[in-house]
C-alpha cells in the first residue's frame, strides 16, 4: 500500500510541475527540433487562432513522404508551444477528383504543382503533388511553400534543403500574418531604374515585411531640403539598375541619407550591355562603359566598380532555340558572360546559399579603409576581365576557351561595407545648400552588386516569374533568398537570415540498395512478428507449466 501511494505521490508531483514549468527536450546531434528563442518569442504572442492546412499528403514518393513528416513534426512542436495553432493534413486529390483542375486551381491561386518522374518496381511514373500549406489568421491567408528548389535534379538535396527551410516557412508566414510593419524602404526611380514589371516578384515578397514605396529624387532641384527630409524617413533605399547617370545634387542627397545613418542597397552596373541584343541577325554588341557619376562617392565609400565585365568559366548557360515550328530545339550552351556567384566570406546572408546568377557583371575593388568590408560573392578561380569598350559576339558558345587567360579569378560581385562612412562631400563645395550639412554617419551598412540583373525577374505571358527561376533551363537561382538575406541583415532582421540558413543533416536512404533487398525485407517484416509471438508463447507456457508444475489437479 505504501508502495502504491508513492507511485501516486510522484505522478501527482509531476503533474504539478509540469504544469508550472514547460520544457521539451531535443536528443537529436543537430537539435533539428530546438526552435530558435525568436520563433519561441513570435508564437508566445500569437493570442487568436491560426489554422495551417497543409497539402502535402497522399501518394508519396519516400523521400517526399520524410518531408511531409518533418513537417508534421514541426508544426507539433509550433503547437506545444501555443495551442492557438492549429493544424491539418488535407489530400488535394482526395473523393477522385480531376488531377488536371486540382493542379489548375492550385494554379491560379499561385501554388503551382510539382510534377515528379519516379521510379518504382524498375518503372518510371508521373505523380503530381502538392508542397504547399496556407495559413490562415483572423481574415487573413497566406500561402507557404514547402519546397526548397536546388540547381541540381537530386530529390534527396532538395529534400535536404526544404526540411532546413521549414522553421523559417512557417515562421516567416506567421510573422506576415501577425507582425505589424513599420520599417520602411524607398525604390529609387528616375534615373532609368528596372521596370516593376521586372523588380514586381521581389518587391511583392518584401511587402509581406515592410512598407514599400517608390522614390524619386526630381524633386531635389527645386525643393533640395524638404527631399533630403522626405528621403531620411526610410530605413533603406534600393537603387535597381539605374542606367541614366545621377546629378550632383541628386547624388549628394544620397550622401547625406547615408551620413544620416541610412542603409543602401545598390545594383549598379557600369558597363552598357545587354543580353538581348546579342539575338538580332548580326549575333553581337557593343559592350561600351556607362558613367552612373557614382564612381566618386562609391570610391568615398571605399569600394570602385570596375568598367569591365567579368568571364567566367564557372557559368549559367544560356539557351539557344533551333530548327522551326513543331522541330524547334532549345539546347543549352555555355555562356561565360554569366557568372555563378561563389561564396566570399564566411558570412550569415550567404551561408547556405545556391550559387546566384549574374549577367554581365562588373568587378569590384575594395579600396584600403577603416570600414569593414565583406566579400559576399565573387567570380571563380577560372575567371578573367574583358576591357570595354569591345565586342560581345554570340558565335562565342562555338569557340574553346584558352585557359592561359583564366589565371587571375575570383573577382568581388557583391560587397558589403559596415562602419562609420566619411561624406563624399566633406572639405567640397556643396550643390545646394542645407540647414545641417553632415560629415560623419553612425554605425551603418550598405551592399553593392555589380549587376543589377540580379534582382531581374523573367516575365512569361505577362505575368512575373519567380526572382532566380529560369524558364528555359528550368533552373532555380539563389538570387531571391540572397537579396532577401540582404535587406533582412540590413533591416537588423537578422533572426529571419538564421532561420533561413538552418542547417540540418538527413540520413539518405539507398535506394538501390533497398530496390535489391525488397525481397528480404519484405519477408523479415512479415515473419518476425510471427516468430517473436511463437516465442514469447512457447516461453510464456513452459513458464506457467513450471510455476504450477507442484499443484495436484
Amino acid at each position: 500500500m505504501k508502495k502504491i501511494f508513492g507511485i501516486v505521490l510522484i505522478i501527482l508531483l509531476a503533474n504539478l510541475l509540469a504544469s508550472e514549468y514547460f520544457f521539451r527536450l531535443d536528443f537529436t546531434s543537430d537539435a533539428r527540433y530546438t526552435l530558435s528563442d525568436s520563433t519561441l518569442e513570435l508564437i508566445d504572442s500569437i493570442e487568436n487562432p491560426i489554422f495551417i492546412q497543409v497539402y502535402l499528403t497522399g501518394d508519396l514518393p519516400s523521400e517526399f513522404k520524410r518531408l511531409q513528416t518533418e513537417t508534421r513534426y514541426m508544426l507539433e512542436e509550433l503547437q506545444a508551444y501555443n495551442s492557438n495553432i492549429k493544424f491539418e493534413f488535407v489530400d488535394p486529390l482526395k473523393g477522385d477528383l480531376e488531377a488536371l483542375k486540382v493542379a489548375n486551381r492550385f494554379y491560379e491561386q499561385g501554388m503551382p504543382p510539382e510534377s515528379l518522374n519516379i521510379r518504382e518496381n524498375g518503372k518510371m511514373t508521373e505523380r503530381l503533388i502538392f508542397p504547399w500549406a496556407v495559413a490562415n489568421y483572423k481574415n487573413q491567408q497566406t500561402s507557404i511553400q514547402l519546397i526548397q528548389k536546388t540547381l541540381t535534379q537530386s530529390n534527396s538535396e532538395l529534400i535536404q534543403k526544404s526540411v532546413e527551410n521549414l522553421e523559417y516557412a512557417f515562421v516567416s508566414s506567421l510573422i506576415k500574418l501577425t507582425r505589424e510593419r513599420h520599417k520602411k524602404i524607398a525604390i529609387i526611380k528616375g534615373q532609368g531604374e528596372l521596370e516593376d514589371r521586372y523588380i514586381s516578384d521581389f518587391l511583392s515578397t518584401l511587402k509581406a515585411y515592410y512598407l514599400i514605396a517608390p522614390f524619386t529624387l526630381d524633386s531635389v532641384n527645386t525643393a533640395p531640403e524638404r527631399t533630403l527630409e522626405l528621403l531620411k524617413t526610410y530605413d533603406l533605399i534600393i537603387d535597381a539598375k539605374p542606367s541614366e547617370a545621377f546629378s550632383e545634387e541628386k547624388v549628394y542627397a544620397l550622401d547625406q541619407y547615408i551620413m544620416s545613418g541610412g542603409k543602401a542597397l545598390w545594383l549598379t552596373e557600369h558597363v552598357n550591355v545587354e543580353k538581348d541584343q546579342l539575338y538580332k541577325a548580326s549575333k553581337s554588341t557593343i559592350a561600351l562603359p556607362k558613367d552612373l557619376n557614382l564612381y566618386s562617392l562609391f570610391f568615398k565609400y571605399g569600394i570602385r566598380i570596375n568598367p569591365q565585365l567579368v568571364n567566367d568559366l564557372y557559368s549559367a548557360p544560356i539557351v539557344l532555340a533551333s530548327g522551326s515550328g513543331n522541330a524547334t530545339q532549345l539546347t543549352r550552351f555555355p555562356w561565360f558572360y554569366d557568372p555563378l556567384g561563389n561564396l566570399g566570406q564566411k558570412h550569415p546572408i550567404t551561408s547556405n546559399l545556391n550559387p546566384v546568377k549574374f549577367e554581365f557583371a562588373n568587378p569590384i575593388d575594395t579600396l584600403p579603409s577603416r570600414l569593414e568590408q565583406t566579400i559576399l560573392l565573387k567570380s571563380s578561380e577560372l575567371s578573367r576581365t574583358v576591357g570595354v569598350p569591345s565586342e560581345i559576339n554570340l558565335n562565342e558558345i562555338t569557340q574553346e576557351p584558352d585557359p592561359r587567360l583564366y589565371k587571375t579569378g575570383q573577382f568581388p560581385l557583391a560587397v558589403l561595407v559596415e562602419g562609420e562612412f566619411t561624406s563624399a562631400y566633406k572639405a567640397k563645395l556643396k550643390p545646394f545648400q542645407v540647414s545641417n550639412p553632415l560629415e560623419k554617419s553612425p554605425e551603418t551598412q550598405q551592399v553593392f552588386i555589380s549587376d543589377g540583373d540580379v534582382i531581374k525577374n523573367q516575365v512569361q505571358s505577362g505575368k512575373a516569374l519567380e526572382l532566380g527561376f529560369d524558364r528555359y533551363t528550368g533552373l532555380t537561382y539563389g538570387n531571391k533568398t540572397f537579396l532577401l538575406n540582404t535587406v533582412n541583415y540590413l533591416l537588423g532582421d537578422i533572426d529571419l537570415v538564421n532561420l533561413r540558413n538552418k542547417s540540418i543533416r538527413l540520413d539518405e536512404m539507398d535506394l538501390k540498395t533497398l530496390e535489391q533487398k525488397k525481397l528480404t525485407w519484405q519477408i523479415f517484416n512479415l515473419a518476425v512478428p510471427v516468430l517473436s509471438i511463437l516465442i514469447f508463447g512457447v516461453i510464456f507456457y513452459y513458464w506457467r507449466r513450471q510455476k504450477y508444475k507442484h499443484i495436484k489437479t
